[in-house]
């Protein structure tokens, strides 16, 4: 049916609810004919990253039934692969965090799966979402979900699935998923009706901080009480995990942003809960200006990343970048480890990552892997490093120390296999108390980095098209750059994700991606992608200099040359 006619079916049939049908009720067919349309011009996809969109009725929308039918088809797919017996014996955990229906939408997701005779572990409490993949190995689950829009507007949500190893869903799962989800074409098909004797409430939110104390890398505790902290959950799940495992490990000055702390799917205190924008920070640092706190943290909603701002000689504070944290962690982090215990120590990074990290990583002797776009594929590799130790396969058998993304993602250990904000924060605060009792900040640090290593300067243009116009625009910027040669003078490389990339020796091609990367002839690169999750185009700049001021020259000049290629 075209979206007219799913329109009016909505609004109409009993099966979907009062609310539902009387929201569908106030739209006008004449007047409000664009909003319709994108209402109901496709069904919200299930693509690789799950759901998410804008809340709503409507079939591209996230609401009790969309969410029911990507979850009536995961359940399909589990009794398929496992069976019933194995379903109702170990089943699956579900997580949310503190946005508006998650808890809604995950009661949803529970009843349905339990009304197909699948056992559900569901939390307790909004948590952080590595929690939810910390949850799924303790409860030794077949699969997990978890309701976030992440760091996305107010008005989003989502659903996450993961694997029985607490990874979320990498393409050749996730197509296994869909090819279920997709065949839910009636949403009358769908049972809501719950069976309790088959819900459990879960919380390991106590053996999840104990998982992450045991990645402390620094022991001084004269030098952690001496770090004031300023810490903001943004209205989201990190709270109680973050500061439970910053006080266990003895930081004492810890002020909470109490504007912040109480949880609120509406973020009435910031513009987006999004901690790579300064903007949701502006509450902790003025707050950190009236204590002179030497470091201010935020994580997201769903408390996966976390962004910092450090104090500086003048007593203002700086945010450091994704890519300027990781490389931080990476020196402190392999510090900090015995190396020698590890066979073949490794890390991991993206492809849209800074290569500065890396090149911290092979100087000490470790192997370094790089990824498509998102935490996901991190996780896979640490699940395939440890497979790889129990089949006894050498060319595969890596340690994994530390893996990280430009966006403000971390994660040290395997407790989970998903960037994780709580030991992130644990470990940044480590390294801060660290660096204050050398006498100096992470900026110090940063800068001593960049003297051996060269000034690198990276940065993220994100342009937002909203709608199906914009669906469109995004696909024709995509298919230009690629039917044209390069706009970026010297330059030595093209790589389009979209055809089979190799991966690392002993491993396959890296999945299909719709990714172009450009590679300069001086090393420097640009990467152009959609987002997976919201409805941008994004571009990423990494360039190396001499000094600052000849890399933030070379950023300019390739940013105002793509700008005007794409329009943008």
């Amino acid at each position: 049916m075209d979206y007219l006619e799913a329109y009016n079916f909505w609004k109409t049939d009993e099966f979907f609810d009062i609310t539902t049908r009387n929201e569908l009720v106030t739209l006008d067919p004449e007047k409000d004919e664009k909003e319709i349309e994108d209402r109901f011009y496709r069904d919200l996809e299930f693509g690789t990253g799950g759901l998410r969109g804008v809340m709503g009725a409507g079939t591209n929308r996230m609401n009790k039934y969309t969410v029911g039918k990507a979850t009536k088809g995961l359940g399909d797919y589990l009794l398929a692969t496992y069976g019933e017996a194995l379903c109702k014996k170990r089943g699956v955990v579900i997580g949310y965090d503190t946005r508006n229906n998650s808890e809604y939408f995950s009661r949803t997701a529970a009843n349905v799966l339990s009304s197909m005779g699948i056992r559900v572990y569901l939390h307790t409490h909004a948590r952080p979402t590595p929690q939810l993949s910390f949850s799924v190995k303790f409860w030794n689950a077949l699969a997990g979900v978890v309701i976030t829009a992440s760091h996305n507007p107010k008005e989003y949500n989502g659903y996450k699935v993961y694997d029985e190893f607490g990874c979320q869903l990498v393409p050749w799962q996730a197509k296994q998923v869909i090819e279920y989800v997709n065949t839910v074409t009636d949403y009358r098909t769908i049972d809501f009706t719950v069976d309790d004797s088959l819900i459990s409430m879960a919380d390991v939110t106590d053996n999840f901080v104990s998982a992450v104390m045991k990645q402390s890398r620094y022991d001084s505790k004269e030098a952690k009480a001496d770090l004031k902290v300023i810490y903001t959950p943004l209205h989201g799940t990190g709270n109680v995990p973050v500061q439970k495992a910053l006080r266990l490990d003895g930081f004492t000055q810890i002020d909470a942003v109490v504007e912040q702390v109480i949880p609120d799917g509406g973020f009435p205190t910031v513009v987006s809960p999004n901690p790579e924008d300064r903007r949701a920070l502006e509450l902790g640092i003025a707050q950190a200006k009236r204590t002179a706190a030497d470091i201010v943290l935020g994580t997201d909603p769903d408390s996966d990343r976390v962004g910092i701002a450090v104090k500086v000689a003048d007593g203002e504070y700086q945010l450091m970048t994704g890519n300027q944290v990781g490389a931080l962690l990476m020196d402190f982090v392999l510090d900090n480890t015995d190396l020698s215990a590890l066979a073949h120590p490794a890390v991991v990074k993206t492809v849209v990552t800074s290569e500065l990290g890396a090149e911290i990583a092979r100087k000490k002797g470790l192997t370094v892997f790089s990824t498509l776009t998102g935490f996901k594929f991190i996780g896979e590799k640490i699940t395939q490093f440890e497979q790889a130790k129990l089949k006894g396969n050498s060319e595969q058998d890596y340690d994994f120390v530390l893996g990280y993304e430009e966006s403000y993602g971390y994660l040290a250990g395997t407790h989970v296999r998903d960037k994780d904000a709580v030991v992130s924060a644990l470990l940044i605060c480590e390294m801060a108390a660290k660096a204050k009792a050398e006498g100096m900040t992470l900026l110090d640090k940063i800068n001593q980095i960049y003297a051996e290593f060269g000034y690198y300067r990276d940065a993220l243009d994100s342009f937002t098209l909203k709608g199906k116009d914009g669906v469109e625009k995004i696909s024709s910027i995509m298919s230009g750059l690629r039917s044209s040669a390069s706009p970026f003078a010297r330059t030595a490389q093209v790589i389009d994700y979209s055809n089979p990339v190799e991966a690392e020796p002993g491993f396959e091609t890296l999945p299909i991606s719709n990714v172009l990367k450009y590679i300069l002839e001086d090393g420097s690169w640009i990467a152009v992608r959609p987002s997976g999750t919201e409805p941008k185009i994004k571009i990423y700049y990494s360039v190396k200099g001499i000094d600052q001021e000849a890399a933030e020259k070379q950023l300019e000049d390739i940013q105002t040359t793509i700008r005007n290629c794409l329009g943008l």
